[in-house]
């Protein structure tokens, strides 16, 4: 597997572009969705003004690779204890319901945190509701244990939908809370409400910070052209190589289950690369690779360590020749279609067996 951080970089580029007065949190959850969050995080750090993770864990893993950007808990603690430890390595902390205001109220706290409020705009993951968020902000505030400034953030479950009115619903929710608690004599707001979608496809949605994830890794947030999705470059190209090649005759059959038949005499390759490698199993025959160049198909069942593709129509296809399962040419996007998934799930399931190598032209 290959990284590409120039590609990556480029990428974070485009979001300012599109967002260019809000500043920048870089989603790193997930290892940076399967890309290596410490080493995505070096190559980014001195460009953005925030990373973003789901946890605590993932939050350390990055203070002690010696990151020192600010860093957001999107999900905030999980425990009193981790308010603490979350003040002690300043750790920006989301703040989504009334038990986790309660858990701070309690906590005796070194120092105090940077406070994030997320509003429940219709998402109905997490959030408080917009009747309570006046209520729960005054509290935060008057806890004396948050910083002067409280984010108002909110998230998108329609953005990558251009024609969905949902999202338009969502915007005019968040912009109301916003509202009534500045008409409550607050002055210092600051909001956040873009992901990849918003920030690529909705210019009502900007505010003071922008989340992009998966935009930064160069997969669209869209299922249809859009101009500057377009222009994405992808971050991960997943490689492996060709270890067999046989020559079948017609109405043989590759592969677990006898499931793909050859409609000719054909050429069938073999690949080292399998669902333990986090290609997905449930990817169809047809599911296209590259080789020299060229596409060919799966044929068969993907099976752990292994899967085989139908060279017939390519030749010069020979032993130890690479194939490209996503990439360059090749949409992550593309494939995960033909397994019935996104393509956040293939980027994001990379397991550690799976070598990483890193390209950096930039300093």
């Amino acid at each position: 597997m290959t990284i590409n951080l120039d590609a990556l970089r480029h990428n974070l580029a485009i979001a300012k572009k599109s967002s260019p007065l809000s500043k920048i949190v870089a989603v790193l959850k997930a290892n940076a969705y399967g890309h290596g969050a410490v080493e995505v995080a070096f190559a980014i750090q001195d460009r953005v003004e925030m990373f973003a993770v789901s946890s605590i864990e993932e939050a350390m893993h990055l203070r002690d690779a010696g990151l020192t950007r600010p860093v957001l808990l999107l999900e905030g603690c999980f425990s009193e204890n981790e308010l603490a430890q979350a003040a002690a390595f300043d750790f920006s902390v989301v703040f989504h319901s009334e038990y986790q205001v309660n858990a701070l109220e309690k906590q005796s706290l070194t120092k105090p945190l940077s406070a994030w409020l997320k509003i429940d705009t219709g998402m109905h993951r997490l959030g408080v509701y917009p009747d309570s968020a006046l209520r729960l902000y005054q509290r935060l505030k008057q806890s004396n244990k948050t910083r002067d400034l409280v984010t108002l953030m909110t998230h998108m479950a329609s953005a990558d939908l251009l024609d969905e009115p949902y999202t338009a619903q969502q915007l005019a929710i968040f912009k109301q809370v916003k509202k009534h608690i500045i008409a409550s004599g607050a002055s210092d707001i600051s909001t956040s409400i873009g992901n990849s979608g918003t920030i690529l496809g909705w210019d009502e949605g900007r505010s003071d910070f922008v989340r992009p994830g998966i935009m930064l890794y160069g997969l669209s947030p869209f299922d249809v052209p859009h101009p500057e999705a377009d222009k994405l470059l992808p971050v991960m190209s997943l490689q492996s190589k060709i270890i067999a090649i046989r020559t079948i005759d017609k109405g043989e059959r590759v592969g677990y289950g006898s499931t793909w038949e050859a409609p000719q005499p054909s050429r069938i390759a073999t690949v080292a690369i399998g669902y333990g490698d986090g290609y997905p199993r449930n990817a169809k025959s047809g599911t296209p690779v590259l080789v020299r160049g060229k596409r060919a198909c799966l044929a068969g069942r993907v099976s752990m360590d292994m899967l085989s593709i139908d060279i017939t129509h390519i030749p010069e296809v020979r032993m130890g020749d690479t194939v490209t399962l996503w990439g360059e040419s090749l949409s992550a996007n593309e494939v995960a279609r033909w397994a019935d998934t996104i393509g956040y799930e293939l980027v994001t399931r990379m397991p550690l067996r799976v070598p990483k190598t890193y390209i950096l032209s930039e300093t």
